[in-house]
């Protein structure tokens, strides 16, 4: 085995958890070096500042605790839903889409610091690794990661906690009942794997989901809500303007307590497994549903088909961690071009885990009721224009049928 590199400083991204407490204090003794502290709040619901204490009394010199949700949905989520980005038909890329962000912030603190390495918790079977991994390179080219699952042989739980007690690491790890599942959340989602969800036969336990209420025991009553679109980004509900981040937490509150957002899917991962999770993402759903419905109103249907035939290809890259690629950017930008009428008010009904579009007004409507009419249309289309339409459009169809006879 090649020997370890030369470490002066590391930026760990850190969590206060049991893994990444016990990687903080591994980087000191395995690799003789400062350990600079990252915390990201990007919505996941839990109080960060505790991780203060806990990195201080491993000695940890450098703490950086940072909310980061408003540049979250401003500047990942939102340009994400302007695309209307689903991976494989149903999953929201609600993990996927934290990751650049926090590996850009990793290697921006790095910078900051002189540090000469970054590190992460992620494991040698997931995506994580390569997201982070990929963001870091792609902005500091020469950075040297860390990744100590890949390194160590702390491979299970029961070995991490022998390691913890054996250094003095502090972890709550074992105060009340933990949750079976492994967990990730930000203020687009929440994950569980792991657990019973490793057989694709169980069905999640109806105690597992925590954001949503079942749509069984959903309010009998539907709620309405009217959302207001400029240049593809929801910026008011029901009249009222918010940021990007109080848009989200506000159709999250609605979503869940409607029984809207839940996902059961098996995945490809990008190292090549399939993996089964569960997600919750009521406020994405929402939006997804809606923004679409504002483009139907106000976008060009061969734009429209466009963004479409290449929202997979975007999907992919989010998922796969290619966020910082020229590809994703050049694709952004025409995404992007495409929102500048994508302006407007799309009502919404949401009841028991269903989100119904209602109503939709826009002043850069393409819809024309004169044309669209069943009614006289005093002249605004002439049906007798579709006769030679369709002869051309069958011409070829019709050179086919000759020659298969």
């Amino acid at each position: 085995m090649s020997a370890k590199p030369k470490i002066k400083k590391a930026v760990l991204a850190y969590s206060g958890g049991l893994d990444t407490s016990v990687i903080l204090k591994w980087l000191q003794d395995e690799y003789h070096c400062e350990v600079v502290t990252f915390t990201a709040d990007i919505g996941q619901g839990e109080e960060v500042n505790p991780v203060r204490g806990k990195a201080e009394a491993l000695g940890v010199k450098e703490i950086y605790i940072e909310d980061l949700t408003e540049e979250f949905v401003a500047d990942y989520v939102f340009p994400m839903f302007r695309a209307n980005t689903v991976y494989e038909g149903e999953y929201l890329l609600g993990t996927s889409i934290a990751r650049p962000l926090i590996a850009k912030r990793m290697v921006e603190i790095a910078n900051e610091t002189g540090s000469d390495a970054i590190s992460h918790g992620a494991t040698g079977k997931g995506n994580d690794q390569v997201r982070f991994e990929l963001g870091a390179y792609a902005l500091k080219p020469g950075v040297h990661i860390i990744a100590p699952w890949r390194e160590w042989n702390l491979l299970s739980r029961e070995k991490l906690m022998k390691y913890a007690s054996d250094h003095g690491i502090e972890v709550d790890f074992n105060k009340g009942k933990k949750s079976p599942y492994s967990m990730d959340a930000n203020l687009l989602h929440i994950s569980y794997e792991g657990g019973i969800l490793e057989n694709p036969w169980a069905e999640p336990e109806e105690d597992m989901w925590r954001w949503t209420v079942s749509p069984e025991a959903a309010p009998d009553k539907p709620t309405y809500v009217e959302l207001t679109y400029q240049r593809g980004d929801i910026v008011a509900i029901d009249g009222k303007n918010m940021t990007p981040a109080g848009v989200l937490r506000e159709l999250n509150r609605l979503g869940g307590g409607n029984g809207i957002g839940r996902l059961d899917i098996v995945e490809n991962r990008y190292v090549g497994m399939k993996s089964r999770g569960c997600y919750e993402t009521p406020g994405g759903a929402i939006m997804l549903r809606a923004h679409r419905a504002m483009e139907s109103l106000t976008m060009d249907r061969e734009v429209a088909h466009l963004k479409d035939e290449l929202m997979p290809r975007y999907a992919s890259l989010i998922y796969n961690g290619y966020w910082w690629s020229a590809e994703r950017e050049m694709m952004q930008q025409m995404i992007d071009a495409s929102q500048q009428y994508v302006n407007g008010v799309v009502r919404v009904k949401l009841y028991k885990g269903n989100v119904d579009i209602v109503g939709r007004k826009s002043d850069d409507s393409l819809f024309d009721e004169a044309i669209a009419t069943f009614e006289d249309d005093s002249g605004a289309y002439d049906h007798k224009d579709a006769s030679g339409f369709i002869r051309l459009n069958a011409l070829r169809l019709r050179m086919q049928a000759g020659r298969r006879k």
